[in-house]
């Protein structure tokens, strides 16, 4: 038997209103106790979360006017390739690279200069019979020397350490400017071998790392380039506008493989590419390669058989120099012409030093820096020699403006073969000429000889020669022949 207790009703009414209360009450305190533990972990954790946003401190240079670069925007030119014969601009797709030289170009006008290259038995009786240029000087690739002459504080540096003044690159500019005065529509330099003197042109603007790229002169590079593979193109590899049965044109093709050269060498390290100039630079140089004689020289019409015109010859070893640095051939490719071809050199040599126009060093022996600069170029500056032709130059030349001994057909030779030497050759012979081809330069920035025994009688030869050895100071490096 159970006995049951039971609630009254008010009784059971409380008790109900109790666990509605308590239940309110324990839900509440739970929220409290929510708040308050995010109120807790906010307290430690809060720093952590706000960060005071740091402060960058800027300083401002404090470089002087002279050291400032000044940042050079490039412009893609575009030029429409027109059809045979003209010649002008191509379409060149150049890289975001900026140049290193700015030269304010003045508003001035010249007419083309005309040109004497002499009883024409030779390409002109300098050309051929008693002459000697170089045209301006030796390679090294662009990472190296080239490189040198690309920034003006660099070039100037270098032009002041090698015994060279302000004033031979305030005549170089004065040249350059006056060449682009001068320069044809269709790219070209005067009407006599424009094939020939806008090599010449170019080799001078090239000296002085002018490209297609540049501010003041890119325009003229490009239309100089592209006047030189028009004719190549035309002529499968063959760079001149004479006939192939003319003696003349050999030593336009060597001069304008140099300066097409150089350009492919720029222009593939800035990543600028203009149209067929690695063809028509690949075809001229393996032109040149198989116009050797069997003795290691170079005719007239590059004819076959024996012997060599050492006239004609230093333009094809020169060329070949700068053929090399293109990486368009294997290096190895170059040996046995080289070889063959300083064997020839060293052949007829005579016991004084001097290397002439053939094989008679007593003919036209002014030839004799080309036959040093020729050891020098391709690794053979400290031979015998090279070392006999070294001192036959000491001993031998002069530079009287006005007279024969100034003869700058001999004299570019000569400047690039002494300072590649370096020493007190260097020394005495740049004290000769420095100051005196500086001051013989004309207004209008051209330089005019008259009066030459040797040589061409040619204002435009004459400027582009004189600039080219003004800018030796930078074009090599001294000791080394731009290795």
């Amino acid at each position: 038997m159970s006995i049951h207790a039971q609630l009254s009703p008010e009784a059971l009414a409380r008790l109900q209103q109790q666990r509605r209360n308590s239940t309110i009450s324990s839900f509440v305190v739970s929220i409290l106790v929510v708040v308050l533990i995010a109120l807790i972990l906010g307290i430690f954790l809060l720093p952590n979360i706000v960060k005071e946003t740091p402060v960058i401190v800027t300083y401002a240079s404090s470089l002087d006017e002279e050291t400032k670069v000044e940042e050079k925007k490039v412009t893609t030119k575009v030029m429409r390739k027109p059809s045979s014969p003209s010649s002008s601009m191509a379409k060149v797709i150049a890289a975001n690279t900026q140049s290193p030289t700015a030269v304010p170009v003045p508003d001035q006008l010249t007419n083309a200069p005309s040109l004497d290259f002499g009883d024409g038995d030779d390409f002109g009786a300098g050309w051929g019979d008693g002459d000697g240029s170089g045209g301006g000087g030796g390679f090294a690739g662009i990472p190296a020397t080239m490189k040198a002459r690309c920034s003006k504080a660099d070039r100037m540096a270098r032009l002041l350490a090698e015994g060279g003044t302000p004033e031979c690159e305030d005549a170089v500019v004065k040249c350059l400017n006056w060449l682009q005065s001068t320069q044809n529509p269709n790219g070209s330099w005067t009407t006599n071998h424009p094939v020939a003197m806008t090599g010449f042109a170019l080799l001078v603007y090239l000296g002085h790392c002018e490209t297609p790229q540049s501010p003041e002169y890119g325009e003229t590079v490009l239309k100089a380039i592209t006047y030189l593979i028009d004719v190549g193109m035309k002529n499968d590899g063959r760079l001149t506008n004479k006939d192939a049965n003319s003696i003349q044109w050999v030593y336009d093709h060597g001069i304008a493989t140099y300066a097409l050269a150089e350009a492919y060498t720029f222009c593939s390290q800035l990543k600028i590419v203009i149209p067929n100039l690695d063809t028509v630079t690949k075809q001229a140089g393996d032109m040149i390669m198989q116009g050797q004689t069997d003795d290691g020289g170079w005719l007239y019409k590059f004819e076959s058989g024996r012997g060599g015109d050492n006239s004609v010859g230093f333009w094809q070893i020169q060329a070949l120099k700068a053929c090399k640095h293109t990486g368009l051939w294997p290096k190895s490719k170059f040996s046995k012409t080289i070889e063959k071809a300083l064997d020839w050199l060293e052949k007829v040599q005579g016991e004084d030093g001097a290397i002439g126009y053939r094989d008679e060093s007593s003919r036209s022996p002014g030839l004799t820096g080309g036959g040093v600069l020729a050891f020098q170029m391709w690794d053979k500056g400290k031979s015998s020699s090279a070392r006999k032709g070294i001192k036959w130059i000491s001993e031998n030349s002069e530079f009287e403006w006005g007279n024969d001994n100034s003869n700058l057909y001999y004299h570019y030779y000569h400047a690039q073969a002494m300072i590649n030497h370096g020493g007190k050759e260097w020394q005495d012979y740049n004290e000769r000429f420095r100051d005196v081809l500086v001051k013989a330069q004309n207004p209008d920035g051209s330089w005019t000889q008259s009066g030459i025994r040797h040589g061409p009688n040619s204002v435009h030869m004459a400027t582009c020669q004189a600039a080219l050895m003004l800018e030796v100071y930078y074009r090599f490096l001294p000791g080394t022949g731009g290795k």
